[in-house]
């Protein structure tokens, strides 16, 4: 006769995730649905008691020309930043993945830029950046090419801005590529190389689909870090010249403290919730099918 598990022993499980739960709940949950609560509300310095407005804090982001420039930029910025750091990250692992002489003085010297908190690396690239005397411009007139200004220029600050991205994260998404090259079956491998597949055939074939896993993951949070660019633009630009460097999340800090706005605030913040929402749950639902963890 078969024995039914007791209580207890089926109970377990969900009470080891209870405080994980709780604590998602208390911190991430229940302030999103304060966010979307307030977001029905018109709230700023000119409405003394909030009015509920339903979507009109939507409607009014829809038909803003300020909003759709800053979205454009965000979008911008993580079409840009997202798969030259994925892939500039995949590239270095795979270079580092073998033994060189001083490996671990390579490794530490692409690490760096993760180590250095975003404030103390906006402050470094605001030097290099400075018209006449910065760095690359220094580096421009070396090749006899004239110098640019910059932060300064509606057109080439969102490009300075996704250069010191990409420089902060990719040697950060390195790390996590090498710890997937490290883990991968050496036994494929040397069936690969016996058969005689060429390096290009074996990373195409075998690396890249082992690496699906690994790919889903920092593609994930490479995202995440894109919309969450707030301080670089902080210190290098103000969001200037002409908004052309301001985005997402740096526009939600500015509308709830600096014109104390928080019904749209909110607004804008229901908005970013929920593209990430649905970026992670397509690229895990797409990817995660063709990921090979073993």
């Amino acid at each position: 006769m078969e024995r039914r598990p007791r209580r207890g022993v089926a109970a377990l499980p969900y009470l080891l995730i209870a405080p994980t739960l709780f604590f998602v709940a208390l911190f991430t949950l229940w302030p999103t649905v304060l966010v979307a609560f307030d977001s029905l509300f018109l709230q700023n310095e000119a409405v003394q008691v909030p009015q509920f407005t339903g979507l009109g804090n939507y409607a009014a982001l829809a038909g803003d020309s300020a909003f759709q420039q800053v979205v454009l930029n965000t979008v911008l910025y993580v079409v840009v930043t997202v798969p030259v750091s994925v892939v500039l990250a995949l590239v270095l692992a795979l270079a580092l993945n073998r033994k060189l002489r001083a490996l671990g003085l390579f490794r530490l010297a692409f690490f760096y830029p993760a180590i250095l908190p975003m404030v103390s690396a906006a402050t470094i690239w605001l030097f290099m950046y400075a018209p006449g005397y910065g760095l690359v411009n220094v580096f421009l007139g070396i090749l006899h090419l004239p110098g640019q200004n910059w932060l300064g220029s509606a057109n080439l600050a969102l490009i300075a801005l996704m250069i010191l991205g990409i420089w902060k994260q990719t040697g950060y998404f390195m790390i996590f590529y090498l710890a997937g090259l490290q883990g991968l079956p050496h036994e494929v491998f040397e069936a690969a190389n016996l058969d005689g597949a060429s390096p290009l055939q074996t990373v195409r074939h075998l690396t890249l689909p082992l690496l699906m896993g690994t790919t889903l993951f920092v593609t994930t949070i490479a995202v995440v870090n894109a919309f969450e660019t707030v301080d670089q633009i902080y210190i290098m630009t103000g969001g200037g010249p002409t908004n052309a460097t301001t985005m997402l999340l740096f526009d939600i800090w500015q509308t709830l403290f600096s014109f104390f706005d928080q019904g749209k605030a909110s607004a804008m913040s229901v908005i970013l919730i929920g593209v990430l929402l649905i970026f992670t749950v397509v690229n895990f639902t797409q990817v995660e099918r063709r990921a090979t963890y073993e």
